[in-house]
């Protein structure tokens, strides 16, 4: 009888590993007391489901009767879905950078029997290659050393520990200030590629806080160069091969340095923070090109991605019949198949289609030798290209779906969507984003906290993380900005006092990752480092900063500045690895509320406010000048009947403004630092 345990589960990640001979735990205090009982080291084993070398490893080792036998006699064996519990993949993960490795998943991690980590590493072949040892002298070797030198896993666990629990000593450090703002911006733009965008180098990821940073450089210090590398960047991600140029989206990242072949995965996360990143250098670019990539985004989210109770599923594989990228790519053959020789030379043209393929001896879509739009005729006519061949792709074996709905996950892509719909004035992704927070809202908030994840109508057990009030509150109130409706407000009021009662450290300045009553993490983790999400601090900062406008309260501001001041001496040891922090502090140091009273030539002075990029500001559109947007606004009337702009500065306004080309100078000038 099989001793595997995940057969219970509703995570698609461990799913998968549900019929490995391997006698798998899911993390719980069960497995705990198994390894104390035992007196077996643990070994735990971290994936998500979309993970290409996740799959690797399993069909290499965890699939093999041998390794997996080796594995049951010699270790209690973990299963963990990073994504269900990013909390404890983000605390062993910071175990494995302490003993000098490079994080990835899979991430496997040994454990002593309180769950202290002493050895690890990523992904072990089966015999020893790349470099690396064989997955089984691995094991043989932990499991002699934790038998026969304790003394020296007890040191390395107990060293691992104490830097993880590590507090900053004392307060100072750099101050975080336009000088500061304007050299870095000028520092960072130095280390991206100016040919393809991106970081230099290979492999290239989205890195969404640095390039929002470099973002709100280029527009409030005038930086060209900075803007020139965040638009290189999103127009290579936008006819990289790293975008789905037939069902929309971006997989998670370029193996290359040119945006060409992806590990296919595609998660949600990237396409919220990219649909908002593109929404808002379109304000400043009105680049055509932006503008498609993101209502085609949205398309596939409303066709792939949402769940039947109208939230966003997590993600889509890299893999399907055993093969990575398979149902994204191509041969000429088969285009031609579809298309016929008119069309399909007329495609392939465009697209990098040729005999023999441009990866692997298969083609990868992507328009990367022309990246310039076409005629509007010639677009048209692709277009209707492109959803042939997608008709036919349609057809073929899809990649695994994790349907599982992360909280935070959903939070960043209903604030992008809000924000998306009021600029593209766009209802139906309103629609979208309301429905999405409503399911989340209604079904993963329980008795006032929230929970992470869902799935197939059952709830996880272990409580919220602090990306899960940060992002919602994000969420809450760019839906107060779009409708204007006050419960999305109040919601993010109160989910801040929530935040503030369970997660905040008050002799750290900031938030932990978990709660004070979550039970089985062996620390709390609390930073501001960057990664392929933002930190719930960084996230948190804008929040408190918008809600300190909102309702007028000191006390928000106030503790904003308090993460500023308590992640200072991080930043000034490591800045680049706290990007989305210093993107944050800008609304700490010019909080920024644009509001208009409805009136005559509203679209026009709508119009005017969405055309022009404004990083970080509040933005409110009313037909009800009674509604209550803080003491910085109360009160604000039209002038003469016409559709009326204030602009303010935390609590000081501008005279108001009726003219749009008044209107936009005005906002050019305010989004500027003073002097």
């Amino acid at each position: 009888m099989s001793r595997n345990r995940l057969a219970e589960e509703t995570s698609p990640y461990l799913l998968q590993h549900k019929d490995n001979p391997v006698h798998w735990w899911p993390w719980g205090p069960e497995a705990l007391a198994e390894a104390r009982r035992t007196g077996k080291p643990m070994l735990l084993s971290v994936g998500y489901s979309a993970c290409h070398w996740c799959h690797v490893m399993a069909h290499e080792s965890f699939e093999d009767e041998p390794t997996a036998a080796l594995m049951n006699d010699l270790f209690i064996n973990i299963k963990v879905d990073r994504e269900e519990r990013p909390d404890i993949d983000a605390i062993y993960m910071n175990a494995l950078h302490r003993l000098g490795e490079q994080g990835g998943w899979p991430l496997t991690m040994f454990l002593d029997a309180d769950g202290r980590p002493f050895f690890g590493g990523t992904y072990f072949p089966p015999a020893s290659r790349y470099g690396r040892p064989g997955f089984s002298d691995v094991l043989k070797a932990i499991a002699r050393i934790y038998r026969e030198e304790p003394e020296k896993a007890e040191h390395n666990s107990r060293a691992i520990l104490a830097d993880l629990e590590r507090r900053p000593e004392g307060r100072g450090g750099i101050v975080v200030g336009d000088r500061l703002l304007a050299d870095m911006t000028t520092r960072l733009t130095r280390a991206t590629d100016p040919v393809h965008g991106g970081i230099v180098g290979a492999p290239k990821f989205p890195q969404w806080s640095f390039f929002w940073l470099l973002w709100r450089g280029a527009i409030r210090y005038g930086n060209a160069d900075a803007a020139r590398a965040v638009t290189t960047t999103l127009t290579g991600l936008c006819q990289g091969g790293i975008y789905d140029h037939l069902g929309g989206g971006f997989a998670r990242y370029s193996t290359d340095e040119r945006w060409l072949a992806p590990h296919f995965e595609k998660m949600l996360y990237d396409n919220a923070l990219l649909v908002d990143l593109l929404t808002d250098v379109w304000r400043e670019t009105h680049d055509p090109l932006y503008r498609i990539r993101v209502e085609e985004t949205v398309a596939w989210l409303a066709r792939e991605m949402t769940t039947a109770g109208g939230a966003f599923a997590a993600s889509l594989d890299a893999d399907s019949e055993g093969e990575e990228g398979r149902f994204y790519v191509w041969t000429l053959d088969e285009i031609i198949d579809v298309l016929g020789p008119s069309d399909a030379t007329r495609f392939a043209e465009v697209y990098d289609v040729a005999e023999g393929g441009n990866w692997e001896g298969h083609v990868i879509l992507n328009r990367l030798k022309d990246r310039s739009l076409r005629s509007h005729e010639d677009e048209a006519a692709l277009r209707d290209i492109r959803d042939r061949l997608l008709s036919r792709r349609d057809q073929r074996v899809r990649p695994g779906f994790d349907d599982k709905v992360l909280t935070d996950w959903n939070g960043l892509m209903i604030a992008a969507l809000a924000r998306a719909a009021t600029v593209f004035e766009r209802p139906d992704w309103l629609a979208m984003a309301v429905a999405a927070y409503r399911f989340v809202k209604a079904t993963l908030l329980v008795d006032g906290r929230f929970r992470h994840s869902w799935r197939v109508g059952r709830l996880n057990p272990a409580a919220g993380t602090s990306s899960d009030y940060a992002n919602m509150i994000w969420a809450a109130i760019r839906l107060d900005e779009a409708t204007a409706d006050r419960t999305y407000l109040a919601d993010a009021v109160a989910w801040t006092d929530t935040l503030h009662r369970h997660y905040w450290l008050t002799d750290f300045g900031r938030y932990a990752t978990t709660a004070d009553d979550t039970v089985d993490v062996i620390v709390r983790l609390a930073d501001g480092l960057d990664n392929a999400t933002p930190s719930a601090n960084s996230i948190q900062i804008t929040n408190l900063a918008h809600l300190a406008l909102l309702t007028g309260s000191d006390r928000y501001v106030e503790q904003a500045a308090t993460i500023l001041e308590s992640l200072s001496p991080d930043i000034g040891a490591n800045p680049a690895s706290h990007t989305g922090v210093l993107a944050a502090s800008l609304d700490i140091l010019a909080p920024q509320q644009v509001v208009i009273i409805a009136g005559d030539g509203e679209p026009e002075m709508r119009a005017t406010l969405h055309g022009l990029a404004l990083p970080g500001a509040l933005e409110h559109c009313l037909a009800d000048p009674s509604i209550d947007l803080g003491p910085g606004v109360d009160g604000k009337t039209t002038r003469d009947g016409k559709a009326t702009l204030y602009a303010c500065l935390g609590r000081a306004c501008q005279a108001p403004v009726t003219d749009p080309a008044a209107a936009r100078e005005l906002l050019q000038r305010q989004r500027a630092p003073v002097g």
